[in-house]
């Protein structure tokens, strides 16, 4: 019988052995350290823009500074994506090779929101690294994949809130947060499936 916890890790928790890509982005996070790991892939020459992403969590309806507990990088910032695009120049980016997305507040608008960005620029993107929560990497590949269906996506995600492949399921919060995405994976692209269902039955 095999072990559902392992099913589950493997379906979740996914990583990639990045390439050099069009672009680095960011989803939505108060969390310093995705932009970190961005700022070393940047540094390491895997691209030359990064794109961070996000307005604030619509249920809160701002973005929380009393998050930010590093004091390297407290401040007062509207946006995940201002946040984020501090974090990355004081790690050594560029401000001319960063693309800020400041409308999204939930990880399909972060991926819709940075595509319309990109074409609004004539960018072409045919491949890219996504930078997300590690317990969030599913959720973000299968929705970005959904948006940009010809880029070629590798991801590199970052442990964060102490939840990690080798413990979620030994807290409660880590099961909570886990098995949220599980469930989430699932009614984000519900009607997406059905969709394609229908349109290749009329066909």
């Amino acid at each position: 019988m095999r072990n559902n916890t392992e099913d589950i890790t493997k379906f979740i928790f996914i990583k990639d052995e990045p390439e050099k890509s069009d672009i680095i982005f960011i989803p939505g996070s108060s969390n310093w350290g995705l932009a970190e790991t961005a700022s070393e892939l940047y540094g390491k020459d895997l691209s030359k823009k990064i794109m961070p992403s996000g307005m604030y969590f619509y249920k809160i309806g701002k973005f929380l500074n009393e998050r930010v507990t590093e004091d390297r990088y407290k401040g007062n910032y509207r946006t995940e994506a201002e946040f984020l695009s501090s974090v990355l120049v004081k790690n050594g980016v560029s401000d001319a090779d960063i693309l800020m997305e400041e409308r999204a507040t939930n990880t399909y608008e972060n991926a819709i929101f940075s595509k319309e960005l990109l074409e609004s620029k004539g960018m072409e993107v045919k491949s890219a690294i996504i930078c997300p929560q590690a317990f969030h990497a599913r959720r973000v590949f299968m929705t970005y994949s959904h948006i940009f269906p010809n880029t070629k996506f590798y991801i590199v995600p970052t442990d964060t809130q102490g939840i990690t492949a080798t413990n979620w399921y030994k807290t409660d919060r880590g099961v909570k947060v886990v098995l949220g995405e599980l469930r989430k994976c699932g009614e984000y692209f519900e009607e997406y499936v059905l969709n394609e269902f229908r349109n290749r039955t009329v066909l």
